[in-house]
């Protein structure tokens, strides 16, 4: 039994095409013609009916083996070539079955029934006289063999060929969806990040200013009007960035992600956020000692803008009312330090609960840090302040 190709055992067992039926009705019809001409022209020799009867008999059942040259190719040539020897009428089904082994098998293959197609023509030679000399029959059947072989091994390479450059399109589109889908979630990691960074600052904002309308009864109009500004604006803000966030996170196209995106804030923002957390009630010392504010990158700036954002968020969690120090200080050559430190009030202001947190803002913070080429600390110090201290390169 031949050696199935591991690409062509599942084509072998599937029922067949009609386009392949199509083709293998076409081989048979191709093979019996070629092979009555052949039969007509070698016509001279006297055969008894019973011989003729064998030798027709035998070449019809050589093109009908051409149905099994899909599953058997070798063993269909091998039949074939076989029947050759005293059948003119499978001289057909015998040159397509090779063609069919040069198209499915290694060259050897059908290189070995086409000399064993030689080897038998001294045979027929015998029992059909030819007019020409052996060797010229020898010569000229070499060639046409040698072209059949030539052509189904062509077909072979060409069909491989089409089949490696398909594989490497499917490989490329894969490619292509991976890396895309890496992007998306690349893309969508960094928006949750932004979304607890920008959020929970919102959203302590608004819970800090409602806590203090809800336990001040005896607030004046103003004072009740300042705060609930404040929530308003505030939980407005939310909205708006809460939904820059979702317009991405939908974004299916390529090209679309971070497309709408507003501006990321810099160093030159800090003072803004220090200044709405002043305006919602704490108490936020600055102090600052850096060369040349303009001159740091904005990618360093974003990443300090962020640890400030995160020091006053905690802050307003973990210990309202509480008196916040941010420290900014740096050069070219040092590189940029940035400090937040708070400690809690004496006297605690009201039971309100405490505002929830994901417990993964310093996580999240600490990974943004590093990926900026900086260090991280934070923990409470001896004297009881709680200190969040971020180093970064001056340049990233």
């Amino acid at each position: 039994m031949d050696s199935i190709q591991p690409g062509l055992l599942s084509q072998m067992r599937a029922p067949r095409s009609r386009r392949e039926w199509t083709v293998d009705w076409a081989c048979f019809g191709l093979a019996m013609t070629f092979g009555i001409l052949v039969f007509v022209d070698v016509q001279t020799a006297e055969l008894s009916p019973l011989a003729n009867t064998v030798v027709i008999v035998s070449g019809i059942a050589a093109c009908f083996a051409l149905f099994a040259m899909r599953r058997w190719p070798f063993g269909t040539a091998l039949f074939t070539v076989c029947i050759t020897a005293f059948s003119p009428l499978a001289a057909g089904a015998a040159l397509i079955a090779i063609f069919g082994v040069a198209v499915h098998r290694n060259w050897k293959l059908p290189a070995a029934a086409a000399a064993l197609v030689l080897l038998n023509l001294p045979i027929n030679a015998s029992i059909y006289p030819s007019v020409n000399p052996l060797w010229l029959d020898l010569l000229l059947c070499a060639l046409v063999l040698a072209a059949v072989v030539a052509w189904g091994m062509y077909v072979r390479a060409r069909r491989e060929l089409l089949e490696s450059l398909r594989e490497r399109a499917r490989d490329a589109e894969a490619d292509r969806d991976l890396r895309l889908a890496q992007a998306r979630e690349l893309e969508r990691t960094r928006i949750a990040r932004e979304m607890h960074d920008v959020l929970a600052h919102r959203i302590s904002l608004v819970a800090l200013n409602a806590g203090a309308l809800e336990f001040r009864p005896d607030a004046s109009p103003e004072e009740v009007r300042e705060a609930a500004a404040v929530v308003r604006s505030n939980a407005h803000q939310a909205l708006e960035e809460l939904r820059d966030v979702i317009s991405v996170l939908r974004e299916d196209d390529e090209d679309g992600l971070g497309s709408n995106e507003k501006p990321q804030p810099t160093m030159s923002d800090i003072d803004a956020l220090i200044e709405e957390s002043r305006q919602s009630g704490t108490e936020v010392r600055l102090t600052e000692s850096i060369d040349d504010l303009s001159s740091v990158p904005d990618s360093v700036g974003r990443t300090a803008y962020r640890v400030v954002q995160e020091g006053l968020t905690n802050a307003r969690k973990h210990a309202p009312g509480g008196t916040a120090s941010v420290t900014l200080s740096g050069s070219a050559a040092d590189g940029l330090t940035v400090g937040v430190s708070n400690r809690r009030p004496l006297i605690e202001i009201g039971s309100n609960p405490p505002i929830p947190g994901s417990g993964t803002g310093l996580i999240g913070l600490a990974e943004r840090v590093e990926l900026a080429g900086g260090r991280l600390q934070h923990g409470s110090r001896p004297d009881g302040c709680f200190t969040l201290e971020a180093w970064l390169p001056w340049s990233t």
